[in-house]
């Protein structure tokens, strides 16, 4: 069997908390109404793809996303990963107010554009132990799945650190972040990893 293996990635569908705008993990915020057309609009798209199995991340919005996706395409239960919830704000979790988004925003920058791993969210999670997580997580389900085709819902945040440390993206997706619920290909050789176009 080949070792190749597509992970069709996603962020997840329209939530509560990107309407109120709040920054941090936030595991129980729900999806919007708007979330579950998104979602649904999105297993429309993984249809004919092959995909055998849907993973997420442990937080509602994301879990939600995923079981529509997989009721949708026939499959079986969601499997959730820890590893792939977005990243922990601290202090600032469920912060509403524009210094807190900013100083977010700034901390993602720091990791993508600029390597700096060491920068965090006040006193959250730094870029080192997320994009940690975050690729522990892809890279078990890659070697789960040889030869298969599994859709995987993340967040936008710790998506985008693990892939950036796995296919080297850096500034080509700053300033185009990750759509709610659009698919898009990674895909692991048995060497190595590729990202298709970043998805805006």
């Amino acid at each position: 069997m080949s070792d190749h293996v597509r992970l069709l990635c996603m962020r997840h569908a329209e939530s509560e908390n990107v309407v109120a705008r709040t920054a941090g993990a936030l595991p129980d915020a729900r999806l919007t109404p708007a979330g579950h057309e998104q979602a649904a609009r999105a297993a429309r798209r993984l249809a004919g793809e092959g995909v055998t199995n849907v993973y997420a991340s442990t937080a509602l919005r994301a879990r939600h996303t995923a079981e529509i996706v997989g009721r949708a395409l026939g499959l079986g239960t969601v499997v959730t990963l820890e590893g792939l919830t977005e990243m922990h704000a601290g202090r600032l979790e469920g912060a509403a107010g524009a210094a807190a988004r900013l100083l977010v925003l700034e901390t993602l920058r720091s990791w993508i554009v600029d390597g700096d791993l060491d920068a965090a969210a006040g006193d959250g999670e730094d870029g080192h132990a997320v994009t940690a997580r975050t690729v522990a997580a892809l890279t078990s389900i890659a070697a789960a799945h040889p030869g298969a085709t599994v859709a995987v819902v993340g967040h936008v945040a710790s998506l985008t650190t693990g892939l950036n440390a796995l296919c080297g993206l850096r500034g080509r997706v700053w300033g185009a972040p990750l759509p709610h619920a659009v698919p898009f290909a990674v895909e692991w050789d048995g060497r190595s990893w590729r990202c298709e176009t970043w998805p805006g």
